[in-house]
């Protein structure tokens, strides 16, 4: 189970151009934007990545206005955790449990989920935060990554599980953001 205390989202590229051309775009960036506010709510730290601003342009409005307080972490690699910046960010957090979203699913997002894995960090898939061009690049990610032992969840999953309580104050900002 997720639980507040250990628990961080890590935000993946979700830039520019690419991000209106992905599957079910529209859909795609409302529930990103839903999972940073309740992230948000819930306390969690956030990592933001960006590839290539220069030139993939940068964070998408939607979510740039909710994140920022806090600059994002560059890279140029597909691979997050080959940029020393981002493996400091994580690790200043002292959390080992990681929920992931962004774009490309089969692309940046699949090798940096993997090599967190590899790492022994507990990485959750939102699967409804995820997109790729193509549908079924976004289900090869998925499957090849539950091969590999991550875990896939949902927006509404993932943010009931860190409540856990209909008693607690933040339980209602989460059902507005869900309604």
């Amino acid at each position: 189970m997720l639980s507040r205390e250990n628990t961080g989202l890590i935000v993946v590229d979700i830039q520019g151009k690419l991000a209106r051309l992905v599957y079910n775009s529209d859909s795609f960036i409302a529930c990103c934007q839903k999972l940073v506010q309740g992230a948000k709510t819930l306390g969690l730290p956030i990592v933001w990545l960006e590839q290539n601003p220069e030139g993939l342009g940068a964070t998408v409005e939607e979510l740039h206005s909710v994140m920022a307080e806090q600059e994002p972490v560059i890279k140029f690699t597909f691979d997050a955790c080959k940029e020393p910046r981002f493996l400091q960010a994580i690790q200043k957090t002292n959390r080992k449990t990681w929920l992931v979203c962004g774009i490309e699913a089969h692309i940046c997002v699949y090798q940096t989920v993997f090599h967190l894995k590899n790492l022994n960090y507990d990485v959750h898939l939102v699967c409804d935060c995820i997109s790729s061009r193509k549908q079924e690049n976004i289900e090869l990610a998925a499957n090849k990554l539950v091969h590999h032992g991550v875990s896939i969840t949902g927006l509404e999953m993932c943010l009931y599980e860190l409540v856990q309580d209909c008693r607690f104050p933040e339980f209602k900002e989460i059902l507005n953001l869900i309604k």
